[in-house]
């Protein structure tokens, strides 16, 4: 027990980083592969078996029109997942450049930048996909775009805060001497060495991203019958959570395992990627390991 501990310490593979990345793997992976997992037809109407109890043939029941709820969570899985990665797309297409260039220029459009991104940090987010919808109207991709949108000035703030760090480093002086274009020295040097924290920050978008579109569904504004996604099918399983509980717990309990999974993902890696929290291995363990010598240390 205590060797399998010390060789946990000072890596990435603790037991809460393996098990959420397992956890993951499986989700994305029942996602993917949900024309050949899933049991039956997920927009199948079956009047004959409606509010079936779980058994072989459908493993976690159907809903009040006879549809397996199983087939169901996997495909709406893709349409949740794809839309989280599709917000996350957006904001990364125009957040990062825009914090890029904005923490390396500085000046008056660095000021107007983090002026815009504070008033709409300042609102939740859902609020603000309530006025996109309002405007443009509702609709799944409609709601991806709103907030993809409403994503960019979180993610543009933190890759400029980074920036701010980088653009002060050797190597930056070092290629603007040797007469480097700014693209190139913005995306060939500082962009690299800003991407660890960026992805933090991305994958933890990704869950956040999740829960908002699981939320604009669950209030009709996102997918349309009958396509299911987890927060539709939390909307549809909420008229009966007294009398059919599985037709809201299931994907209830798919989507806080998802969001809590990503979550624990994204805080092992940033903790491994701050030195000032990472456990490093005890002074016995690197003298056995031969890193240093028990001479030396004295």
């Amino acid at each position: 027990m205590r060797k399998r501990k010390e060789q946990s310490e000072g890596t990435l593979w603790t037991a809460a980083f393996v098990i959420s990345a397992v956890i993951l793997v499986l989700i994305f992976a029942a996602t993917i592969f949900a024309p050949v997992l899933a049991p039956a037809d997920p927009d199948a109407l079956d009047l004959k078996h409606v509010f079936a109890s779980p058994s072989l043939e459908h493993l976690l029941g159907t809903d009040k029109t006879g549809r397996d709820i199983f087939s169901r969570i996997l495909f709406g899985g893709r349409m949740t997942l794809t839309g989280a990665f599709a917000v996350v797309g957006i904001s990364m297409v125009l957040g990062i450049p825009a914090g890029l260039f904005a923490g390396y220029y500085g000046g008056r459009g660095d000021r107007i930048m983090m002026w815009f991104t504070n008033v709409v940090v300042s609102f939740p987010p859902l609020l603000l996909a309530f006025v996109f919808v309002a405007v443009f109207g509702s609709g799944f991709s409609k709601v991806v775009l709103a907030l993809g949108i409403i994503y960019v000035p979180m993610l543009a703030r933190t890759t400029r805060s980074v920036v701010l760090t980088e653009r002060n480093r050797t190597y930056v002086e070092a290629a603007e001497s040797m007469g480097y274009g700014t693209g190139k020295i913005l995306f060939g040097h500082i962009l690299p060495n800003c991407m660890p924290t960026i992805l933090v920050q991305v994958t933890l978008d990704i869950g956040n991203a999740i829960l908002d579109l699981a939320a604009m569904s669950f209030l009709g504004l996102g997918v349309k019958p009958p396509v299911s996604d987890w927060g539709a099918m939390l909307e549809d399983g909420r008229v009966y959570l007294l009398s059919q509980p599985l037709q809201a717990l299931a994907p209830g309990i798919v989507i806080v395992v998802t969001v809590v999974a990503i979550n624990v993902f994204v805080e092992e890696i940033r903790r491994y990627l701050n030195p000032s929290e990472r456990k490093l291995p005890a002074y016995k363990t690197l003298v056995r390991r031969g890193l240093i010598s028990e001479e030396k240390a004295l």
